[in-house]
Formats: C-alpha cells, sequence, structure tokens
C-alpha cells in the first residue's frame, strides 16, 4: 500500500541531481557525482516501531458479548518513517575532505528539505577512477589537470606516475616529464610540459 507520506517524496533521479551540485572540496570543477564518490542513492524504511493502542473504553474495561466476558484487546499499530540513505566511497581511506563532503551532502539535501538522512561510507570495494565520469573528465583537462590515462589503469599503474607521456593539459604535447610524483595533493603528480613549459597536475590512476 502507498502512502500520502510516501508519495510526497522526491524521486531518487532528482536527488541524483542534487547531489550532483556538490562540489569536491579539493577540484571544485568536479562534483561528487563526477568523481564518483557518491555509489547508491535510495529510500529505506528504517527501525520500524509499534505502537499499542487499547480500545475497549477506560471506564468499561471489561463487556459481555453473546453471554462471554470479553477482555480489554489492544491493537498494534505499526509506524514506520522513510530516511534517505546515501552511500559514499572515499577516493582513498583516510581522505580529510570526507568530513566536507558529508556535511555538503546533508546540506544540499536539507536545501530540498530531505531531514531524514542517513550517510554510509563503503570501503569496498575501493574507488576507482573507472568511477569517473566522462564529462568528470572532460572538466579536469578544462580546469588544467591532465584526467587519468585508461593505459595505466590497464598497466597497473595504479598509485604511480609515468615518467614521461601524459599530455599536458595545456598544449597536448605528450613530451612532458615527471617533476614529483605528488602533486597539490595526494591523488595527483606533478608534470612539467617541455613544450610550452607549463607545470601542471595529472590525477593519477587508482
Amino acid at each position: 500500500m502507498v502512502t500520502d507520506m510516501e508519495t510526497s517524496l522526491p524521486f531518487v533521479e532528482e536527488i541524483w541531481g542534487w547531489l550532483d551540485s556538490v562540489s569536491d572540496p579539493e577540484i571544485p570543477i568536479l562534483s561528487v557525482v563526477d568523481l564518483g564518490i557518491v555509489r547508491n542513492v535510495r529510500w529505506i524504511e528504517e527501525s520500524p516501531d509499534f505502537t499499542t493502542e487499547q480500545t475497549s473504553p477506560r471506564e468499561n474495561p471489561t463487556s459481555v458479548i453473546d453471554g462471554r466476558l470479553s477482555r480489554p484487546w489492544t491493537q498494534r499499530t505499526r509506524r514506520s518513517d522513510l530516511i534517505l540513505l546515501v552511500t559514499i566511497t572515499p577516493t582513498y581511506s583516510g581522505c580529510p575532505a570526507m568530513a566536507v563532503i558529508k556535511a555538503d551532502i546533508l546540506r544540499a539535501l536539507q536545501d530540498h528539505s530531505i531531514d531524514r538522512v542517513r550517510i554510509d561510507t563503503q570501503l569496498s570495494p575501493a574507488w576507482t577512477t573507472d568511477w569517473m565520469t566522462e564529462r568528470g573528465r572532460k572538466r579536469l583537462l578544462e580546469y588544467g589537470i591532465a584526467p587519468p590515462e585508461p593505459q595505466d589503469c590497464k598497466l597497473g599503474l595504479t598509485s604511480e606516475a609515468r615518467s614521461t607521456g601524459i599530455p599536458c593539459p595545456r598544449c597536448g604535447s605528450s613530451d612532458t616529464r615527471l617533476v614529483s610524483r605528488f602533486g597539490s595533493t595526494p591523488c595527483k603528480a606533478f608534470y612539467t610540459c617541455n613544450s610550452c613549459l607549463e607545470p601542471f597536475d595529472y590525477f593519477k590512476c587508482h
């Protein structure tokens, strides 16, 4: 049976759109949906409880029905509330931005009058750059960050960075060199382009 409360709930597809407005604190050009941090969104019934109602009149606790003594009877009424469950996976274990991301997700949902929210953190399977959307990769490139190279993932270069050959996000040249295995954040490496001489970050394959 569908209740009035259930029919008034926003659709999950609409909620995904609201979450797409939540930016990653470290790379604000990307949303948490672009990064693939948000893994699942669904309405769940959490901890239904039961209320007990006595239906016999207080002033007449017993009555006679068809010659038999009838005791006061009770009715158990099932009462449950739906809660929005959002499952997220950090880009790496211990990521300091996750506390901010959780708060921003809650705020975005509260702005749309969703107050009953539970955010679960799921560590397995571990986050991978394969979960990044194609739109997210394009946004990285426009922002001046080289997106993760698919061939690096296939070769198993998951937390490392190639010494050369990462295309420059500014001029497109592959004549680049690794300066540091770590860039502005641990998930990125720092490169310099030998063609345009511009430095840039590379989002390492994970």
